[in-house]
């Protein structure tokens, strides 16, 4: 919300400085974001009357005008040289005098003005245009002011530059704030001052034509207001001031005709819409969309409505989206003669989203989806028509009666306060007497108990609802600064952490330590994420997405990865190495409601990570290799030691089907590990596939406590053999039956090379391998014997042949 203070101070004006105000309305809710001059500081400009231009005698562009500064040339028209392509005889411009000081330039000194030359002819002063003096983007021409601008006068105090706009940053439950007058209001709440209502009388009709509107839909528009005028002059032109005022809102002049509704919008915050009434068919039904049916949009924009948006239609289809923007086919034109002024209430829950659902928003639907005032339409619309006869109004203009259909409006609901309970809340000593002060200066109606307060919410307050929205209002308004600074007294006690689990912190560092950089993403991602790298085919749904693709809630981490590589990607990094430690939601019927957890909903944390492109760094010591599935399987090693995971082949919906493992750790599926499936690689457009690890975030955190153990006195010994086993048989299946030693001389069993001929070899067939290990024995009490580390050996290579059909290559 933008507005100029000069505004506002017509409609109250408190003994405060701009300052002052802004941060009484920061405090008060409504967050002051930027305060801005209007104009920069400049001196020695004034209104000036061309009065005579001539070519120059020796340039093409320039021409030497004769200018009438009123009091500032008691000696006659003052001679200044300009190049300004409008520079005409009678148009009244800025004329920086002599000695005049104009906002600096780009090297940040001003600019002071000179008597001097150019091309030989004497110029006493300088004709601005509004680049120049900094009040506008503007540098086609001289800054033409309007024709009743007195000569002489200053021109800060002629166009009001001496003024501040005001950006507010508003909460959605503020929507009363959405207007010049909303804001007034608060300040005369808040600070006691007058608060000045303009009065808006009728405008008596001349004409009794109407235009038939009917309303099928009364869950979709509550109100409907209307007003047939005819014999307007869509080509007049807007008044200065109205620009001028639209501008500082941040609002460009369009036509007088849009201008005067877009004045009203954020004068009273009532946005409406005005129909060229002769291209209307028949007359108005306000209903909601059919399935099908389309809509070209004044932005030129054509969309496709269904059965959820609602629409204001005529006898030959659909004229505007209801609440959110009119439609192209009934808009007004230079050539318009006749027009219907509208203004509706239209439900919040019937316009909140739908302008998110084809990509714009609007200012109309901004406000219509948090509310609009109801009790004010027809007040509005003859706001709105007194200006368009002022404005827009010729010999042959006529008003019709006004329209009015009221369906069904919000009821107002009483909410009670109980005094003691504000105090509390509050943590200061209010009385009942200061909290029905407060309700009263803020327009609301109180009926008084014992101990407690009836409020009725007034028509333009649709934020309060429970006690807590009343508890809120008694504090901003008797002022947080005037709020006690008392330190807490409740028993803080810190919650300790069990030694054999570490905190998510250190688990972010180890994966930072391995390369990792870390990411953040939404919880709520994208359906297609969920289908294809989830397989999970029923998500949880958003009730509300801050955008359509963000619909439902993420069950696994993987798709939040892959979109940061692919936005990495796309700005050209050719080597990622991510992770995320975050929450995943998933539908669990044996979850109950508690504290901390919802009915129906399991919400583990999970940590998860993608490589991408290179192993290493850019580095001369080695060529450069791609991250395959055994880098990252090293990493999630690295991260769950000491603890020992197993990794089994496996399936995952996202994973290569022959590049997934499981992580197993004591026969506990905790995740998975491999790499991005083809299908997914070419459907998300990746040069090549990344590697993922995704693990149950509990699994991680845990860590055994260290024990002691003394170190032997014995020597170990160590004894290499070479096994040959059919291809399919795993490795883990190998070393654990080597391990499996009952007298526990076998302490390790490292695999250290493997061989499989080209070509058919002695000993060992085409679908066979040799897989040669070392083996550790030790025994802490005795030093081992030749015989018992051949007994040993033996007995560990029949344990193979009888676990995985091993046998001794010859």
């Amino acid at each position: 919300m933008q507005f100029p203070e000069s505004w506002l101070r017509e409609f109250c004006n408190p003994p405060l400085s701009t300052q002052a105000l802004a941060d009484l309305l920061t405090m008060s809710g409504m967050e002051v974001e930027d305060l801005r001059p209007v104009a920069p500081p400049f001196t020695g400009v004034v209104v000036a009357e061309i009065v005579s231009a001539e070519q120059h005698p020796s340039a093409d562009r320039l021409r030497v005008c004769m200018v009438d500064a009123g009091a500032h040339s008691p000696d006659g028209p003052l001679q200044i040289v300009c190049g300004a392509p409008n520079a005409r005889v009678g148009i009244k411009v800025p004329l920086a005098m002599v000695g005049a000081e104009l906002p600096p330039g780009e090297d940040g000194k001003p600019f002071n003005i000179g008597l001097g030359k150019l091309r030989g002819v004497e110029s006493r002063g300088m004709l601005c245009s509004s680049r120049e003096l900094k009040i506008a983007d503007d540098h086609g021409g001289l800054l033409e002011l309007a024709a009743d601008a007195p000569p002489g006068a200053n021109l800060r105090d002629w166009l009001k530059l001496d003024d501040t706009v005001f950006t507010l940053k508003l909460t959605p439950n503020l929507a009363h704030g959405l207007s010049v007058y909303g804001v007034a209001r608060e300040v005369s709440a808040l600070t006691g001052a007058a608060l000045c209502t303009p009065p808006v009388p009728a405008v008596k009709p001349t004409t009794d034509q109407r235009l038939p509107v009917q309303v099928h839909a009364p869950d979709l528009c509550g109100r409907f207001s209307g007003r047939v005028v005819r014999g307007v002059n869509t080509r007049a032109k807007t008044p200065a001031w109205m620009v001028e005022r639209l501008a500082r809102c941040g609002q460009r002049s369009v036509t007088a005709l849009v201008d005067i509704s877009n004045y009203v919008m954020f004068e009273f915050g009532r946005p409406s819409h005005i129909f060229d009434l002769d291209k209307i068919h028949e007359g108005l039904v306000v209903r909601w969309a059919r399935p099908g049916e389309t809509l070209k949009l004044l932005n030129g924009n054509t969309i496709e409505l269904d059965a959820q948006v609602g629409v204001i239609a005529d006898a030959h289809g659909v004229e505007s989206l209801a609440g959110i923007m009119g439609g192209d086919a009934t808009a007004v034109s230079d050539d318009t003669r006749n027009v219907y002024v509208e203004a509706a209430f239209w439900w919040p829950e019937a316009v909140q989203g739908r302008s998110r659902r084809f990509n714009f928003n609007t200012d109309a639907g901004h406000r219509f989806e948090r509310g609009v005032d109801p009790a004010l339409t027809v007040e509005h619309i003859e706001r709105i028509t007194q200006l368009i006869v002022d404005i827009c109004g010729a010999a042959d203009t006529a008003c019709g009666p006004m329209d009015d259909h009221v369906l069904s409006l919000p009821q107002a609901r009483p909410v009670t306060l109980r005094v003691a309970r504000a105090a509390k809340v509050i943590g200061l000593p209010v009385s009942q007497a200061q909290c029905a002060e407060v309700f009263q200066r803020l327009g609301l109606q109180v009926t008084q108990g014992e101990g407690t307060l009836c409020v009725t919410p007034p028509s333009w307050r649709f934020d309060l609802a429970i006690e807590e929205d009343l508890i809120e209002e008694v504090a901003r308004v008797i002022g947080y600064d005037q709020l006690p600074t008392t330190v807490p007294v409740a028993p803080i006690t810190a919650r300790v952490r069990r030694e054999a689990r570490r905190s998510t912190h250190a688990v972010r560092h180890q994966l930072a330590d391995l390369g990792y950089q870390e990411t953040i993403s939404f919880s709520f991602v994208e359906a297609r994420w969920e289908h294809e790298l989830a397989g999970n085919p029923d998500p949880i749904q958003v009730l509300n997405p801050i955008a359509a693709p963000l619909a439902v809630m993420r069950s696994s981490l993987i798709g939040s990865l892959v979109g940061v590589l692919r936005t990495n990607l796309s700005r050209k990094a050719t080597r990622a190495r991510v992770f995320e430690l975050g929450r995943v939601f998933m539908r669990d019927a044996a979850v109950s409601e508690g504290e901390l957890s919802v009915a129906g909903v399991s919400q583990p944390m999970r940590v998860a990570g993608l490589v991408y492109g290179s192993a290493d760094p850019p580095q001369w010591g080695r060529k450069e290799q791609g991250a395959d599935f055994f880098d990252v399987k090293g990493d999630v090693q690295a991260l769950l030691a000491p603890l020992k995971p197993r990794f089994v082949a496996a399936t995952h919906a996202a994973l290569h089907p022959g590049r997934c493992a499981a992580v197993l750790l004591e026969d506990r599926l905790i995740g998975h590990v491999g790499e991005l499936h083809p299908q997914w690689r070419q459907a998300y457009e990746l040069p090549q596939a990344p590697v993922l690890f995704e693990l149950e975030l509990d699994a991680v955190l845990d860590r055994p406590v260290p024990l002691f153990q003394a170190v032997s006195r014995q020597q170990a010994v160590l004894r290499d053999v070479a096994l040959v086993m059919k291809d399919d048989v795993p490795h883990d299946s190998l070393v654990a039956a080597l391990l499996a030693d009952p007298a526990g001389l076998i302490r390790g069993a490292t695999l250290f090379d493997v061989y499989k001929p080209v070509t058919a070899a002695a000993g060992i067939a085409g679908n066979e391998r040799s897989l040669a290990v070392r083996l550790e024995l030790l025994d802490f009490d005795t030093t081992l014997t030749e015989d018992r580390i051949e007994g040993a050996k033996a007995a560990a290579v029949a344990r193979a042949g009888q676990a995985v059909g091993a046998r001794l290559r010859s």
